[in-house]
């Protein structure tokens, strides 16, 4: 363990093996840092947060401060958690949940670069890559494999799904379905096809994809009822990418991103 002097750290946070905690950090009461973490240095871990193992936390990042929200009783135990091998870059702002005995949560092995921004109550999956600036609303639902292009500004209770990417300057305020690229103001674009081909997505499974991105985007109807009705004949979602991508629309409060059709 390697403590700088002149970093402030509670006697009553938990602090992991091989530990670097480096110059004016400050590491609050019932924080609790895991093995092979690296707080740079100016970062603040506030009380009741949690760091797995091998988590690295750049310059002026403050993870665990209150809510932005009007209101807000500090007297709540509430926290963070961020889960092993997360990256935090130079001064990211993770807050805490506003419900008590509640966390705001970040999965494993995800990159959060510089100067984005998560709000209280949301839940990001392992793999999740938001670039710099990134705006996340308060209970925002992110799955795996997402990637954010820089300053987007997601609305609150939206919800990303798995393999999604959304572009740089994009305003999404509708929940993005597995899969998709996402621009401008929830505008679908695509399949992210790509990504799906990095991963090592099979040839069918994006084959299906594609059957089932046709069947919902490519004509005026109701998107869930129609994801259900292809569920039902399980015509074109036999792999898994399929049935995920389908079964999104089952759930969601927000309605969802979609294509721009001629003349709209």
């Amino acid at each position: 363990m390697s403590i700088h002097s002149t970093a402030q750290v509670s006697p009553d946070a938990q602090i992991g093996e091989n530990v670097m905690i480096g110059p004016y950090c400050v590491v609050e009461g019932n924080a609790a840092i895991g093995d092979g973490c690296e707080l740079q240095s100016h970062v603040v871990i506030k009380k009741e947060v949690k760091l797995g193992e091998n988590c690295k936390v750049h310059p002026f990042a403050v993870i665990g401060d209150d809510p932005q929200y009007v209101g807000f009783d500090t007297n709540l135990k509430t926290g963070v958690i961020v889960g092993a091998g997360t990256t935090l870059r130079e001064g990211v702002t993770i807050h805490r949940s506003i419900y008590e005995e509640k966390n705001t949560i970040i999965g494993e092995q995800n990159y959060l670069m510089a100067y984005s921004h998560v709000a209280h109550d949301c839940v990001l999956d392992e793999n999740v890559i938001l670039t710099n600036a990134t705006l996340l609303a308060g209970h925002i639902e992110v799955a795996k494999n997402v990637y954010i292009g820089g300053n987007a500004a997601i609305h609150q209770y939206v919800r990303i799904g798995e393999g999604a990417m959304v572009a740089g300057m994009a305003a999404i305020t509708m929940d993005a379905a597995p899969y998709l690229m996402v621009a401008e103001r929830d505008e679908v674009s695509g399949l992210n096809l790509v990504g799906l081909k990095r991963r090592g997505v099979s040839r069918d499974a994006i084959k299906e994809l594609k059957a089932c991105y046709q069947s919902l985007f490519k004509q005026v109807g109701n998107v869930r009822k129609q994801a259900a009705a292809l569920l039902e004949e399980g015509a074109c979602c036999e792999s898994e990418e399929a049935k995920t991508f389908l079964r999104f629309f089952e759930g969601g409060k927000r309605g969802f991103a979609g294509v721009r059709l001629k003349g709209e």
